[in-house]
């Protein structure tokens, strides 16, 4: 995050605590007014003058927190630019092949920002273009390299073409630049058990589990834990996680969506054996809830 936009934050944050300051300066003012007042008096008493002061402040701190809120969405209004709606429900809706061209237009129009070319590796790779979309998880890396999210990017492009080690080694960048994102900590877990390491596997699958995780995570985390503990004789926590993947359950259908966007590569294979897996473990815990 640039030092501008953090301050621009901050005042969002402060204006916002100052406004809400002012409003109960207003109201102790009149509830004082009323309480304390006996008899009518000429002039404006202290009480009544101490509430518009809180008016007043509550009012300006609103108009800079609205000024504030309005300039940050401009900013990132002219940052994503033109396209970058269209692309994104491209993206959502599985369409890699005609999001590419959206997304070429908005880098070639100058905007690199690292949400942009994560969408555009993403793009390339899901549609076969296993070159560009290297040579764009690296540029993404090159112009931010301290931006997490350009290290995900290059994972990204190493997962699309079944290098797991170099996708492990990615994420294991963007979370020292941001170890609290437990979603990617989740990704790590995933390529580094496709890439063999079951062990570091489990322990990063651990540490994500340690935070809310979305559906389409929750899922595949749990039922790794849930074998993983029940190869351990750990029954506890096996019932546990597997309560856990029944209760995001929904979140495969994500998964199985993504499934012929990969057909014939490496990790479409790996991810269509995993989520076939999976698909079977709810079937059985389903089956057996039922009896």
């Amino acid at each position: 995050m640039s030092r501008r936009r953090l301050f621009v934050y901050i005042g969002i944050v402060v204006s916002g605590a100052f406004a809400l300051l002012g409003g109960v300066v207003f109201i102790v003012g009149i509830f004082a007014e009323l309480i304390g007042r006996t008899e009518p008096q000429a002039g404006v008493s202290l009480s009544v003058q101490f509430a518009l002061t809180g008016l007043c402040l509550s009012a300006a701190m609103f108009a800079l927190f609205f000024g504030l809120v309005a300039a940050l969405i401009a900013r990132q209004a002219r940052e994503r630019g033109a396209g970058y709606g269209a692309a994104y429900r491209l993206i959502e809706s599985m369409r890699f092949r005609e999001a590419v061209p959206v997304l070429e237009r908005m880098v070639r129009a100058g905007n690199t920002s690292s949400e942009v070319l994560m969408m555009l590796t993403s793009a390339y790779g899901y549609s076969g273009q296993f070159g560009k979309a290297q040579s764009t998880a690296d540029r993404a890396v090159q112009i931010h390299p301290d931006d997490a999210r350009s290290y995900i990017t290059l994972a990204t492009g190493y997962r699309l073409q079944g290098a797991y080690d170099e996708a492990a080694s990615a994420l294991k960048l963007a979370l020292e630049r941001d170890p609290e994102q437990a979603v990617v900590w989740a990704e790590l877990g995933f390529v580094q058990r496709f890439a063999g390491r079951a062990d570091e596997a489990v322990q990063s699958f651990e540490r994500a589990a340690r935070d809310p995780l979305p559906p389409m995570y929750s899922v595949r985390v749990n039922f790794h834990l849930t074998q993983a503990y029940q190869a351990q004789g750990d029954a506890e926590r096996a019932v546990r996680c597997a309560a856990r993947m029944m209760a995001a359950r929904d979140g495969l259908a994500v998964w199985q969506a993504s499934l012929p966007a990969l057909a014939g590569t490496t990790y479409g294979t790996a991810l269509r054996y995993e989520v076939n897996d999976i698909d079977r473990a709810l079937a059985d815990a389903e089956s057996g809830s039922v009896r």
